[in-house]
């Protein structure tokens, strides 16, 4: 059994992780830490675990009993409660923030499966995607890898409320979010960093480097490309929609993009590529992605969308421990979505 700690279970997404790991048939979860809520038990807080499990939450941490930790926090926080706190070598970490997303003085491993699965498997320590970010890109590996992003990206997508967290917010309380539609961090996103960062890495030499610094007075070269993402927030709980429109240097049959996209997703767990346009509902509450492209002469239209707190988050990181402990990549994870 893989012995299992959780760090923030209060929040949204140590809600949906404990309700993966309850059923997941290999792991033991030994705690689930909250200050706030310690000694209440998880499904006085998480109700929809009722008649599922047992467990309390407890502000003691034993690092020593568990064989991987799960951190469930804030962006941030992540980096700083490591400062404070000294998990042992051998315990692996699954950080859900984006503290140690991008390259830098660490040695986490981004993960994303369709694209490091082989460091996933070998790594100690691992940063999950974010939510946009692992939508956006999903639609963009195939062409990325290709050499066929040329031109700068346009994405639009759209988000549940979810996707803020569970601490009310102005704009995440009912009568404000109900029938209504916004956008937010107009080209600024957060998550752009990773999302050129996995671009860059896939590029083919001589292709254009992709650039997300636009908005911070960064002169673009002739040689680069931009992501222009425009992000906004919808009307309902969970799931994330995302349309992206990538101009070609020469015209693309709609039969060699469907062969492009069908061979790199191939041999994915949860990507899958229709020829069908698909709708959000067939993701969510799943850790399902679908991806489809329409060809309109030299622009290709790519729509992805995935559940934002599995695929975009907790399903993703329990398919990553899976490969982390060399166990079936799928276990705990055989969610199925409303038929209506």
């Amino acid at each position: 059994m893989i012995r299992v700690g959780i760090l923030g279970a209060a929040g949204y997404t140590g809600g949906e992780l404990i309700r993966l790991l309850v059923n997941h048939p290999s792991v033991e979860i030994v705690f689930a830490n909250s200050e706030s809520n310690a000694g209440n038990k998880v499904c006085e807080v998480h109700e929809g675990l009722i008649g599922d499990t047992d467990i309390a939450f407890t502000s003691e941490m034993p690092f020593d009993a568990v064989d991987v930790v799960f951190f469930c926090f804030g962006h941030g926080k992540s980096e700083a409660f490591l400062k404070e706190h000294t998990i042992p070598d051998n315990v692996k970490i699954i950080d859900l923030a984006q503290d140690f997303r991008l390259a830098g003085n660490h040695d986490y491993v981004y993960g994303l499966p369709e694209t490091h699965r082989e460091a996933i498997a070998a790594c100690q320590h691992l940063a999950n995607p974010g939510c946009f970010a692992t939508c956006i890109q999903l639609g963009l590996l195939p062409l990325a890898k290709a050499g066929l992003l040329t031109d700068d990206i346009a994405v639009n997508a759209i988000t549940g409320s979810t996707g803020a967290g569970q601490k009310p917010g102005a704009t995440t309380h009912f009568s404000w979010r109900n029938n209504n539609f916004s956008v937010y961090k107009l080209f600024t996103h957060q998550h752009l960093h990773e999302i050129t960062q996995t671009l860059n890495e896939l590029r083919p030499e001589g292709a254009p480097r992709v650039v997300d610094t636009l908005n911070d007075g960064y002169e673009v070269a002739d040689n680069e490309i931009t992501v222009d993402f425009i992000p906004y927030r919808g009307d309902f709980a969970r799931g994330i929609f995302c349309t992206e429109v990538v101009r070609l240097k020469e015209a693309m049959s709609k039969a060699d993009v469907d062969a492009l996209y069908k061979e790199y997703y191939k041999d994915a767990a949860f990507t899958h590529y229709t020829e069908k346009a698909p709708d959000m509902k067939q993701v969510v509450n799943t850790n399902k992605a679908l991806v489809h492209a329409e060809v309109f002469g030299r622009k290709i239209v790519v729509t992805s969308m995935i559940d934002n707190l599995l695929k975009g988050a907790v399903g993703q990181a329990v398919q990553n421990m899976n490969i982390m402990f060399g166990i079936d990549e799928k276990a705990g994870l055989g969610l199925k979505a409303s038929a209506f």
